[in-house]
């Protein structure tokens, strides 16, 4: 069972179970807050606004770190296919 951990986010007192270690879980905390900062400035005070806009722009930011890898992915599997080709050429 995972550790628990409380933390503070747009005034809420918020608790959360985990299994990943101290600094995962720090580092976490820290890039969320500092996401709902961001969004803070655009959104102003309205607190579901501001969670919604940051919760936007993470998802953002995941897809597009998703998409990256499935290019890199796609890109390295053409390779290895080309060079098992050449190898069997060679052959």
């Amino acid at each position: 069972m995972g550790k628990s951990f409380e933390f503070n986010i747009l005034g809420q007192k918020l608790s959360l179970v985990s299994d990943s270690g101290d600094e995962h879980v720090a580092n976490v905390i820290r890039y969320v807050s500092a996401k709902i900062a961001e969004a803070g400035k655009l959104a102003g005070r309205n607190t579901l606004s501001v969670a919604i806009l940051a919760a936007l722009n993470i998802a953002d930011e995941c897809l597009q770190i998703t998409e990256k890898n499935e290019h890199i992915y796609n890109s390295l599997e053409s390779k290895a296919e080309q060079l098992i080709r050449s190898i069997n050429e060679i052959r």
